[in-house]
């Protein structure tokens, strides 16, 4: 391996005095890169998040270099061990125990602090879980993701978290420990019971899993099999339908309302919007527009101000002995 490393990338630049920020593997050492591996090989040390789990991987590519500790404690202080090697004109590697740094992992201080004291930080992009979840869940209803990694332990700040990813119309990335998953997937069967969850347990290992089901299902598919709750998990909360733009022959895509009124609401477009449209549908029938869209946002998880529009449609269809009084 570290020679065809170091055919592949030796011919490119790797200048002294830099931070190469460097991806490893998030379970299957074959996904390190070439160009990693012979960064590694040059550089006169490696600061890592565990020495001994960096060790092992250095280890399992023929390579031995001198190690520091630079992890979530201890950042700062070994921020400036660091930029005082650069200094000395030496090459530095940053690794975190998997994948890319600097995301959910330590990091971020460290190339902050190399920046500051004007050196390099070349990044070495590879594995990264966040980024491979989302390649395998098919979620085709968004053009953009939202990355927020691990919720907050508990309190306040968990909740809000937990309810912006639940309204958020992006897809949402979450990281879950397998001691916790349970509790998760409890909140969000609450929080958005319709929306579609991709599970990812195990990433590129030998058990790795990968299912599809709405949130309110992930509690039962957890308590089927005890396997089912362990490893680590990456959870995509797949997004809303963007909204619709100009029609393709020129006319607006929805249609003019009376005064004060906005614009109709794109219709239901998810199997997730579908199944809220006809919850919405049937709650129409007892209860007056707002109280009915904002009962079936707490119900489904998905926003209110959309709701409303849809309720306001489905009042305008209504034939005219039928309106509510």
């Amino acid at each position: 391996m570290l020679s065809a490393a170091a055919q592949a990338a030796g011919a490119q630049d790797f200048p002294p005095g830099t931070l190469y920020v460097v991806a490893t593997p998030i379970g299957n050492l074959a996904d390190i890169t070439l160009r990693a591996v012979h960064t590694l090989s040059l550089v006169d040390a490696v600061a890592c998040e565990d020495t001994r789990q960096s060790a092992h991987l250095l280890t399992g590519l023929g390579l031995h270099k001198p190690l520091m500790a630079v992890h979530e404690h201890n950042e700062r202080e070994g921020a400036q061990r660091v930029v005082e090697r650069l200094a000395r004109g030496e090459r530095v590697a940053y690794i975190s125990d998997a994948g890319t740094p600097a995301l959910s992992d330590p990091g971020a201080a460290l190339v902050q602090a190399v920046r500051a004291a004007g050196f390099r930080c070349m990044p070495l992009p590879g594995a990264s879980s966040a980024l491979a979840a989302l390649s395998v869940s098919g979620d085709v209803s968004t053009g953009g993701f939202r990355f927020v990694g691990f919720l907050p332990a508990k309190g306040s700040a968990r909740a809000a978290a937990l309810r912006d990813a639940a309204m958020d119309a992006a897809s949402v990335v979450l990281f879950e420990s397998p001691h916790r998953i349970e509790a998760l997937a409890a909140e969000l069967a609450q929080a958005c019971p319709l929306r579609t969850l991709t599970v990812a347990r195990e990433l590129t290992k030998q058990f790795e899993t990968i299912q599809n089901l709405a949130a309110r299902e992930l509690p039962a598919w957890l308590a089927a099999d005890s396997n089912h709750r362990r490893g680590e998990f990456v959870l995509v909360l797949h997004g809303s339908a963007p909204p619709s733009g100009p029609a393709s022959d020129g006319s607006p895509a929805a249609a003019t309302e009376g005064p004060g009124r906005a614009a109709a609401a794109q219709g239901p477009a998810t199997p997730e919007e579908q199944a809220a449209h006809r919850v919405l549908t049937i709650l129409l029938k007892d209860l007056p527009v707002k109280q009915a869209s904002t009962l079936t946002a707490d119900i489904t998880g998905l926003p209110k101000k959309r709701l409303y529009q849809w309720a306001l449609e489905l009042k305008d269809a209504k034939p005219a002995g039928d309106a509510d009084a």
